[in-house]
Formats: C-alpha cells, structure tokens, sequence
C-alpha cells in the first residue's frame, strides 16, 4: 500500500518522468573543465521552466569550456526569501557510451563507465521538484539553482564562483550518500601540504660516497609521522611519493605531498605542524634540507540544529515520510566553499554508492525521494515564512 505523503507538493513528482530525465542527463558525457553537454541541456529547459540564466567566468582560471551557472526563478510570491538549490554538472570520469541497468530497484552502469548519479541525480530531482510545484499550484517564494563547474577535482568551480550573481543567501546541497532524510550540519576544515626534502644525487658505482638519499630520509621522517586518524575528527594522509631518477642513482631530491582534514581549525594546523616537523627532523640528521609547502583547500562549516534550514529540511523530511536524522561529515563538498563565500547550506544525503568507481549506483527510491524532498522543501520554505 502506498504511503499518503503529507506534501501537496511531493505528491506532484512525477517518479517515471524523474528516472527518464536522471537517465538522460547521465548520459550527457560532461567531465570536469568538459560541461558545455550539460549548459547546453540546461540553456534549453531551464527557461521552459521559467528561470533566468547567468554564466559566470570561473572556467577561464582552469581552461575549462563553461563556467558556473546560476539560474533564477520569481516564484509565485517574491516577498519570500529566496532559497537556493545547488550541485555540480561534472563527473569525475567520462560517461560516454553509458548504458544504465535497472536491476531490483536499482540503478547501475553495466560496468564499463561510472553511472554519474554523482550529482547528476541531484539536477534531475531540482528540475523535476520545480515542474511538480508549477504543475500543482504550489505557492512558492523565489528559487535559485548554483550548479558548479570542475567540481570533482577539489570544488574549484565553486572556489572561482562570481559570488556578485547570486542573489540568495540560504540553500540546499544534495550531495551525500547517506539516504535520503541525512542532513549533514557540520563539514572539515581542508589543507594539502607538499614536502621536498633536498639531499644529495650520485652515481651508485662511481661516487655513491657523495650521495645522500632523499628517498631514505623520507622514508625515516614517514616512520614518525602521524597519519590516518590522528584523532576523532581529524585526518591524515601522505597520498604521493614523487622522486628518482634512474635505479643507479641515489635519489637527491623527492616530494611528498598529503592532505589533512579536521573539524577543528587548530587541530588542523597543529597536524600539519607535526608533519613538517618531524621531516625536518629526519632531514637534519642526514645534512639535508627540507622546504615545506601547505595551501588551504577549503574552510569547515557548522549549521546551528535550531536554524531555519534544518527545521524545515526536517519537516520537509517527515511530510514526505522519510524519517531525517542529523549527522557530520569528514567529506568535503561545495557546500565548503559556499559557506566560505557567505551562502549558508548544508549538505544532504540522496543515497549514491560506490561513487567514483564503475560500481556506482542510486535506488529508484532515493532518487524518487531526492524529488519529493526537494518540492517539499520549496513547499515548506514558504510556509515557514508565511506562519
């Protein structure tokens, strides 16, 4: 027997209309810096459903072919704050020749391509959640949709944004693989860190007594290092080992470069403190010389459990009879640098797995319930501010 979903809204998502349109979108072969398949889906159905359209010009820092779009709709009463909807319109791999299997419930690739419901099943419900409302009747303040560019490789679409073409402060991001009704209040601070230790290169045969191994003295400062979970809420990893030349010579240089993640700002930097020191150590005991190198990727976020966006994704969550739960993440994602740049959010789950592999895949379910949350959102959003 089928549920009786407490949103007007919700109940106007149409759920075979969303799985053709998450389908096709998939299948628009658009990854990072190559999205122009995606803007140009968008510059044609977007205006059926009454936005207005804005590109900025983030692709010009990373030679990619499009920038950021932002998409603007008046809504049926505009007294009402306007809320946002944003994801990313690229995938992490190329999807071309993409053939979608439905198999129990479930959407996959046949395993030669990754599937992009990473977040090309996030679109798919906006757009859907926004005919739903026009083709019920449902009053509606202002919506705007900031769909990111070049995403994937660390949110730089989202770091190069033309924040000036926005005209909302407060959104959703679906963006999470947890079900859907996971809202995601709290978000890691993000730095990398580059580490080159200079020792000395020398033939293996002919002069090895002039050598000095970088590739030892790494490997020493590593054996002290902390990495993986330093502690609760705070990650480290070394993810490359760059240097060498031939087998025959010692390795006079090699870089070392890593990421650390923490809740905490302090923890953070502490963390990468550790790092460079403890390689300085290692170094200055073999006559080398270490040059250190750390850049911010991202700034962590915190959502308050009393503000407005959760109690309405919480009600939103309950009339579409899904039960919603608060949780954080170690994850990073646009809603970082949103945040950063003034745009409160938060992320939510809508239930891809095994992303960035051939093993993707999404229920019909949850993208039917992405939909149904998203209309109910626009819905309670209103409501909220109506009351």
């Amino acid at each position: 027997m089928q549920t009786k979903l407490k949103s007007r809204a919700a109940e106007h998502v149409n759920g075979d209309r969303l799985l053709d349109l998450f389908l096709e979108l998939a299948k628009l072969n658009a990854p990072s810096t190559k999205e122009q398949q995606v803007a140009d889906y968008l510059i044609k159905a977007l205006p059926e459903l009454g936005f207005t359209l804005e590109f900025d010009e983030a692709h010009k820092n990373f030679n990619g072919e499009v920038g950021n779009l932002i998409a603007w709709h008046e809504g049926s009463d505009p007294t009402i704050p306007p809320l946002f909807f944003s994801t990313h319109m690229d995938t992490v791999l190329p999807t071309e020749g993409l053939n979608p299997v439905i198999k129990d419930g479930v959407i996959h690739s046949d395993g030669t391509t990754i599937l992009g419901a990473d977040d090309r099943a996030a679109l798919a419900a906006y757009l859907e959640a926004v005919r739903a409302i026009i083709e019920g009747g449902i009053p509606h303040g202002p919506i705007e949709f900031i769909l990111t560019v070049n995403e994937q490789p660390g949110l730089v679409g989202a770091t190069y944004m033309d924040y000036s073409k926005a005209k909302s402060k407060t959104g959703y991001i679906f963006d999470s693989s947890g079900d859907v009704g996971q809202i995601i209040l709290k978000g890691p601070y993000s730095s990398r860190i580059w580490i080159e230790i200079q020792g000395n290169s020398a033939h293996i045969a002919l002069n090895s007594e002039e050598g000095n191994s970088a590739i030892l003295i790494a490997a020493e400062g590593l054996s002290n290092m902390k990495l993986g979970e330093i502690e609760e809420g705070t990650l480290a990893n070394i993810g490359i080992i760059n240097g060498g030349e031939l087998t025959s010579i010692i390795p006079g240089s090699v870089t070392l470069a890593g990421e650390v993640r923490s809740f905490s700002e302090e923890k953070l930097n502490a963390q990468l403190k550790h790092m460079e020191e403890v390689m300085h150590q290692a170094a200055l005991k073999k006559g080398a010389k270490v040059n250190v190198r750390t850049e911010k990727k991202y700034l962590g976020f915190e959502i308050p459990k009393d503000d407005i966006l959760v109690k309405t994704v919480w009600r939103a969550a309950e009339n579409i009879v899904v039960k919603p739960y608060l949780t954080e993440t170690l994850g990073g994602a646009d809603t970082n640098v949103l945040n950063e740049n003034g745009l409160t959010c938060l992320t939510l789950g809508l239930g891809f797995q095994n992303i960035h592999s051939f093993r993707e895949c999404i229920s019909i379910e949850n993208l039917l319930n992405t939909g149904r949350l998203t209309a109910a959102l626009i819905e309670q959003w209103y409501i909220n501010h109506r009351e």
